[in-house]
């Protein structure tokens, strides 16, 4: 299963309303996780089941809120038990048939 989530504080102190450190502590609790992941400029998206990856998401809007009081968290999931290895192989289908076209 895969689940990419966005959080980030709804409140800075940042001059240019920046809100980076929040998020790298955010990122920081995923790589510690151990949980396979991507992250990308809008999405951090994790590999696993429900047991794993809820825990994760929940410590990085933790990690979040600790820049400010309210919190915002996008979640979107594709829940299809069984398959592993999808962080590569959904963008390898694509590549494929971008090539195919050709």
């Amino acid at each position: 299963m895969l689940f990419a989530f966005s959080v980030a504080p709804s409140t800075t102190d940042d001059p240019d309303g920046s809100v980076s450190a929040a998020v790298a502590d955010a990122i920081r609790v995923v790589r510690e996780s151990g949980v396979p992941h991507r992250l990308d400029s809008m999405f951090t998206t994790l590999e696993g089941d429900w047991d794993q990856c809820m825990p994760v998401i929940k410590a990085a809007c933790d990690a979040v809120a600790q820049h400010s009081p309210r919190v915002s968290l996008v979640v979107k999931a594709d829940l299809r038990p069984g398959y592993d290895g999808q962080l590569d192989a959904k963008v390898a289908r694509i590549e494929s048939r971008l090539t195919d076209a050709d």
